[in-house]
């Protein structure tokens, strides 16, 4: 009987697991499903410009994975029995319950609205496709100086600002973080930041809580009212409640928590990879929820499981860091290098360098996740023990 090896979604984080196992494991071995809401990949990366007006292309999962030995499943996971190793899944054919020996979850993540009154009623956000979607159209009925407020201060937040304003010269786009915007970057990132919401006519309110969103604006903590016809919340990011409703270890935000080669602490036969892994990174700090670690993690899980299953020996080194691109517009942008530690150095490239820089990576990783067999070990190796242990390798 062939092993089964259950991938759950099929983001950057799953996919690019699934194709990697299918590279290293023998056909006649495994069995390796893909499970997936969306038929496409979703650039989740690009959203923000797709949330601007610009089309980004079509990939369909099953031809990505054709010939690869990856069966593609298009469901919605409802719910995980981790006790029993099933999954139960509702797609275009009803409700149906898929076995596995091994499970990969990477469901990821969507927007995290805090609590906070009036965020799911009143604002959109760029944390899925369809939401994206829905922010585009929102955007075209937008009249010539009215004004959308984005809601956060981090990566999205910028992004989703600069990408607005440079679509939409004709309206107005302001900012609302908590704390400071960008004050984590180098010293000349930051000063190329403020220079762009500037060429930009952004206005950014720091250090401005928001506690209350309505059809007209926001409402801040100190009492103080923002006006805006449109509100995008980009305030932070939160997974999905399946793995916390399982018997599954998880953090308090609900992440899977998984020891050095993103296998749970509590259930050995599941592996988390992505925004809902809780995995401690170089210098023993938690991984933080983005691309910059997903493809990473998808890589040690995948080599983690072919290890344990072809009776090899497991990899566990720490993942670490190497920087933070942020675009700003299409011909703009930062590429902060950091240290192993997620710390700002002083090597910073911004402007078009950087914009070519970034479009290089965003470009990359989806080619690396559209080619899925192509950069993995091209050896297939042979299962010899279900379930059978191996040990660790030492880095």
């Amino acid at each position: 009987m062939k092993h089964r090896i259950v991938v759950l979604g099929a983001g950057y984080a799953g996919a690019t697991t699934a194709g990697r196992l299918a590279k290293r494991l023998r056909r006649d071995d495994v069995q390796i499903t893909l499970v997936n809401a969306d038929p496409d990949f979703v650039e989740r990366v690009r959203l923000h410009q797709l949330a601007a007006g610009q089309d980004l292309p079509v990939r369909p999962l099953r031809k990505m994975f054709a010939g690869t030995g990856v069966e593609v499943r298009i469901a919605w996971v409802d719910s995980l029995d981790v006790d029993r190793k099933t999954v139960a899944l509702v797609g275009d054919q009803g409700a149906e319950t898929l076995a596995y020996d091994t499970l990969v979850y990477a469901l990821g993540s969507t927007v995290a609205d805090y609590g906070v009154p009036g965020v799911v009623e009143h604002a959109h956000h760029v944390a899925s496709k369809q939401a994206a979607l829905r922010l585009r159209e929102r955007l075209s009925q937008l009249r010539t100086g009215e004004t959308v407020l984005i809601v956060g201060g981090g990566l999205t937040s910028i992004e989703a600002a600069t990408e607005i304003a440079e679509a939409r010269p004709d309206l107005k786009v302001a900012m609302a973080a908590r704390g400071g915007v960008g004050d984590w970057l180098d010293e000349k990132a930051q000063s190329h930041l403020r220079d762009a919401f500037e060429r930009l006519g952004i206005t950014v309110h720091e250090h401005t809580d928001v506690v209350r969103v309505t059809e007209d604006g926001v409402t801040t903590r100190s009492g103080a009212e923002i006006p805006a016809q449109l509100t995008v919340w980009t305030a932070g990011f939160a997974v999905h409640p399946i793995a916390a409703a399982s018997t599954l270890t998880v953090s308090e935000a609900g992440r899977i928590v998984v020891d050095a080669t993103q296998r749970s602490v509590s259930h050995p036969d599941v592996y988390a990879v992505g925004d809902a892994a809780h995995a401690a990174g170089v210098g023993g700090k938690t991984l933080r929820m983005g691309c910059a670690t997903a493809s990473p993690m998808a890589w040690l899980g995948a080599d983690a499981i072919a290890a344990r299953l072809t009776g090899r020996a497991v990899p566990d080194a720490p993942i670490g860091y190497n920087s933070q691109c942020i675009s700003l517009g299409r011909r703009d942008a930062i590429v902060q290098k950091v240290t192993k530690e997620d710390q700002p150095t002083a090597k910073v490239d911004v402007g078009r360098k950087a914009a070519r820089i970034k479009e290089l990576i965003c470009s990359g990783a989806a080619w690396s996740v559209r080619h899925p067999t192509l950069l993995a070990p091209s050896r297939r190796r042979r299962i010899v023990a279900t379930g059978a242990e191996a040990p660790v390798a030492t880095v």
